[in-house]
C-alpha cells in the first residue's frame, strides 16, 4: 500500500502518524526508486487506540522479533514498544504496511538508536504538499547506516545535497555515536 493509499485509511485518526524509510526520503528529494514495502510509525502509547481505530477493516498483528500475534480484545496493546505492527485483511490476505513503533517518552518522539534524543514530533518530521507527515531525512538515513545496505546508498546519495547544515552536524555526531567507522562520515 502507497503512503498515499494509507493516508486515506488514516483519515480519522486522531493521532500523529509520519512516513519512515525509503518513501520519506522520496518525498523530500524527489528521488524515486522501487519500494518493496511502505513503512509508518506511531507512538507506541497510540497502540490501543491505533487498534480499535482499525477494528472491522485491517487486523493489527504485534510483530516481536518474528513471534506474530494479533492485537484486540486479548491483547489490546504490545509487550514491547519498540516492536513492529503488520496490518492485513483476513487471515490468508498479504500484509499491506510495516508500522515500526516509535517508543515514547510522556507522549514525546524518542529515537530508537539515539537514547538522548527526545523531542516533540513536529521537530523530527515535516509535512509535505501531500499532505502527509514524513521523518526528516537526516534520521532516517542514520537509522539506514547502521544496516550497511548497498540499497540505502542511492537514498544517501539523494539526500545529502539536501540536508540543512542543522541535519547535517546533528547525523554526523549521531553516526560517530553509533556507526564510527560508516563512509558516509567522510561526506558530511
Amino acid at each position: 500500500m502507497s503512503p498515499w493509499a494509507f493516508s486515506r485509511e488514516m483519515e480519522g485518526f486522531d493521532r500523529p502518524w509520519w512516513v519512515v524509510g525509503g518513501w520519506a526520503i522520496e518525498a523530500a528529494t524527489g528521488f524515486r526508486r522501487e519500494h518493496e514495502d511502505t513503512d509508518v510509525s506511531i507512538l507506541s502509547c497510540d497502540v490501543p487506540a491505533f487498534v480499535d481505530f482499525m477494528n472491522g477493516r485491517w487486523h493489527v498483528w504485534n510483530n516481536v522479533g518474528g513471534v506474530l500475534h494479533p492485537l484486540g480484545d486479548r491483547w489490546p496493546d504490545v509487550d514491547e514498544p519498540a516492536s513492529q505492527l503488520w496490518l492485513r485483511a483476513h487471515a490468508a490476505a498479504p500484509w499491506i504496511v510495516d508500522i515500526p513503533l516509535t517508543p515514547d517518552s510522556e507522549g514525546r518522539w524518542t529515537n530508537k538508536f539515539v537514547a538522548d534524543h527526545v523531542d516533540d514530533i513536529e521537530n523530527v518530521t515535516w509535512v509535505a504538499d501531500d499532505g502527509i507527515r514524513y521523518l526528516l531525512p537526516e534520521i532516517v538515513l542514520v537509522y539506514k547506516a547502521r544496516l550497511r545496505r548497498a540499497k540505502d546508498e542511492p537514498d544517501f546519495e539523494a539526500a545529502l545535497p539536501t540536508l540543512t547544515d542543522d541535519g547535517k552536524t546533528w547525523m554526523r555526531a549521531s553516526l560517530e555515536r553509533l556507526v564510527p567507522d560508516h563512509h558516509w562520515l567522510d561526506r558530511l
